[in-house]
């Protein structure tokens, strides 16, 4: 099926039939030729991986089981950013299965993921990944809340550090984005209840030191992203009102205190839970999934953030349910997961920060509890 902007690229998925021939210098890797999603399913996890073909159509290429259960459910259920997430060298991808608390990793062949090892989360309800230089932090939700590290080989496999488990500040504390500094210096995580931004500083074996939190001036915040620069993006989900969804930047100081640069910009909708950073670090860009928009902000080089055109660079119909974003590896193309749509967004990302959106990959089963979005 394909749903197209009249003049731009068409956008097709095929399922269930053989995928279009590609040409061996179509398959390359790290330019926004494969994007992946995690169907989070409760019976069998998978990953799905859509790539680029010669026609310029994006097609259904591969689907692989993770090994592990997701948690099933509808619209958002895991509540998270970064289920699914590649490594920074994009030679491995990592996604999380929180029915059966455990993390899988893959190594990537032509873009194609191949399962290499599913390890136990170390926690309960894992819902968020991240990895920098060979170690991976996975981000347990359940009971008190955990943060726990391993090292991957070269193989894709995981090794749990010894020593290396940390807890949160309180039980169920709505845990629901972890991100490590462009540095190797600082991980944050977001704890939702609290309304926190929790700092800890790493160690050079990887393991982490003592929490610093951070209370949020504005409530809601859900994730975080950094700049290439190491300024950190958070996103606020504010409750209430019309059009009240914020985004925020920060410096991280030597204590691990936070120093906002720019405080809580409205992103003129609501439901702004998820935001991704471009690669070349000028621009990012949020889902308000409650009004079905999408939302643009240079970034100066102090971290300052500014509205791009408008703010509003794309309104979708209603009742798409705007969830995950990503960027792929060479800032080309915006992916984000439209739930209530059954379907990906994909958008071009112009030299000024806007975009022109190019159609859907349709296919995927509407409100089916997808979670996780990443692209090369």
């Amino acid at each position: 099926m394909m749903k197209s902007v009249p003049g731009l690229l068409a956008v097709a998925l095929t399922i269930g039939t053989t995928a279009p021939a590609m040409h061996a210098a179509d398959t390359f890797q790290g330019s926004g030729n494969t994007v992946y999603v995690l169907t989070n399913d409760n019976v069998k996890n998978e990953v799905l991986a859509y790539q680029r073909g010669y026609n310029g159509q994006f097609a259904l290429r591969d689907r692989v089981a993770t090994g592990g259960r997701g948690s099933g459910g509808t619209t958002d259920p895991l509540q998270s950013q970064g289920s699914l997430t590649l490594s920074g060298d994009h030679r491995l991808l990592f996604a999380i299965n929180s029915a059966t608390g455990t993390v899988s990793s893959f190594q990537l062949f032509n873009g194609l993921p191949v399962l290499a090892d599913n390890e136990p989360s170390g926690g309960a309800f894992p819902v968020a990944v991240t990895e920098h230089n060979g170690t991976v932090y996975v981000l347990n939700a359940g009971g008190s809340g955990a943060i726990v590290a391993f090292k991957d080989d070269v193989f894709g496999r995981l090794h749990a550090i010894p020593n290396a488990t940390v807890f949160l500040t309180g039980t169920n504390s709505g845990a629901s984005s972890i991100s490590v500094s462009p540095d190797g210096h600082w991980l944050v995580v977001i704890e939702k209840a609290s309304n926190s931004i929790d700092v800890f500083p790493i160690h050079t074996d990887g393991t982490l030191g003592t929490l610093v939190g951070n209370k949020s001036v504005t409530p809601g915040v859900f994730s975080t992203s950094f700049t290439p620069s190491g300024t950190l993006i958070v996103s606020e989900d504010q409750p209430g009102g019309t059009d009240v969804s914020s985004i925020s930047s920060y410096t991280i100081n030597a204590n691990g205190t936070l120093t906002a640069v720019s405080q809580s910009l409205r992103t003129l909708g609501d439901g702004n839970c998820w935001n991704v950073v471009s690669p070349n670090g000028k621009f990012v860009y949020v889902d308000n999934a409650g009004t079905f928009t999408v939302a643009g902000f240079s970034i100066a080089p102090n971290g300052t953030l500014s509205p791009v055109a408008g703010t509003i660079l794309s309104t979708l119909p209603d009742g798409a349910n705007n969830l995950d974003i990503t960027i792929s590896g060479d800032g080309k193309y915006l992916f984000n997961l439209l739930s209530g749509s059954g379907a990906l967004g994909v958008f071009t990302i112009n030299s000024d920060g806007t975009l022109n959106q190019l159609g859907e990959i349709e296919g995927l089963p509407k409100t089916a509890g997808f979670n996780g979005i990443a692209a090369l």
